[in-house]
């Protein structure tokens, strides 16, 4: 099992130098500008975000070509742009103080396995975090803590009343706004079905985590030393511009500048029918579905 493991990860380390230093290789991926009509390079991709304030890149969580994307358009909007900030789903809000001791140096990167709530595959993100890290870039821990979302599944959107309020500064401002709509019809079908809802509890919890995304990317944006945001998050929340997307223009000025990115592999991928993603995003990537997963 160990042998096992030991390949995965060196396939998956071999795939991810792959794709840093082949970054037009159409053998790995494919950008896709919606508005340009026309494939595009990484490089391109980043230069076309100078008027954007608020980027979501939507990704399929074991992506290996997704991941090193990620770390390649970070790197490349920080060369390009001042106040380049990285906002994340896989960190929730109340690591927040333990995510930037480690990236000031306070904390040690023991300390921050110990103390936060990493997801399983840290390691596919931890190349972004330490590039943050060595070049001072703020990092925002986005996402609203498990034990909440749960409890709206458990008990409604109403239950989170009952919280102290230095726990409701966690979270978005109540009450909060429960989409409908494309939106809804999109969860429905991942739960399997109107019927595959049960009560709308499940749903509530939905949005808290879109909300509270949203809500902590407004308010990031309004650092002085933030002026262009790169979040991170598994692409339901922004396909389509719906989830935290649509959430976000609650908290934000409506001269706010966003673009979604949608980001995942495709059989067809070495014939891409560019006319049936373009709902997706402002651009589309796909990846090689043959590439090795990263979990």
């Amino acid at each position: 099992m160990r042998i096992m493991k030991i390949a995965a990860l060196c396939a998956t380390l071999f795939i991810q130098q792959a794709a840093l230093h082949a970054q037009n290789d159409r053998s790995l991926y494919v950008i896709y500008d919606t508005q340009k009509k026309a494939e595009i390079t990484l490089d391109e991709l980043a230069a076309s975000l100078d008027g954007v304030d608020i980027v979501f890149f939507g990704e399929e969580h074991n992506d290996s070509i997704a991941h090193v994307l990620q770390h390649g358009l970070l790197k490349a909007m920080d060369k390009l742009y001042d106040g380049v900030a990285l906002s994340m789903e896989m960190f929730v809000s109340d690591d927040q103080l333990v995510l930037d001791e480690y990236l000031a140096g306070i904390i040690t990167e023991r300390n921050l396995n110990k103390d936060a709530v990493l997801w399983n595959n840290y390691k596919d993100y931890r190349p972004m975090v330490e590039y943050a890290k060595e070049n001072g870039l703020s990092v925002l821990a986005a996402n609203a803590p498990s034990r909440y979302t749960n409890r709206v599944t458990r008990a409604g959107l109403e239950s989170l009343d009952q919280l102290d309020k230095s726990a409701k500064r966690l979270l978005a401002p109540l009450p909060i706004d429960t989409l409908t709509g494309r939106y809804y019809e999109k969860f429905a079908g991942l739960m399997g079905g109107h019927e595959g809802m049960g009560n709308m509890k499940i749903y509530q919890s939905q949005n808290l985590w879109d909300a509270t995304m949203a809500y902590r990317i407004g308010r990031f944006i309004k650092r002085k030393n933030v002026r262009k945001v790169l979040h991170l998050n598994g692409r339901f929340h922004s396909d389509e511009r719906l989830g935290t997307v649509a959430q976000l223009r609650n908290y934000v000025p409506r001269r706010t500048s966003i673009a979604n990115i949608s980001c995942f592999p495709d059989e067809n991928f070495n014939r891409p029918d560019w006319a049936s993603f373009t709902h997706l995003g402002d651009f589309i990537i796909l990846t090689n579905p043959e590439t090795p997963k990263t979990f």
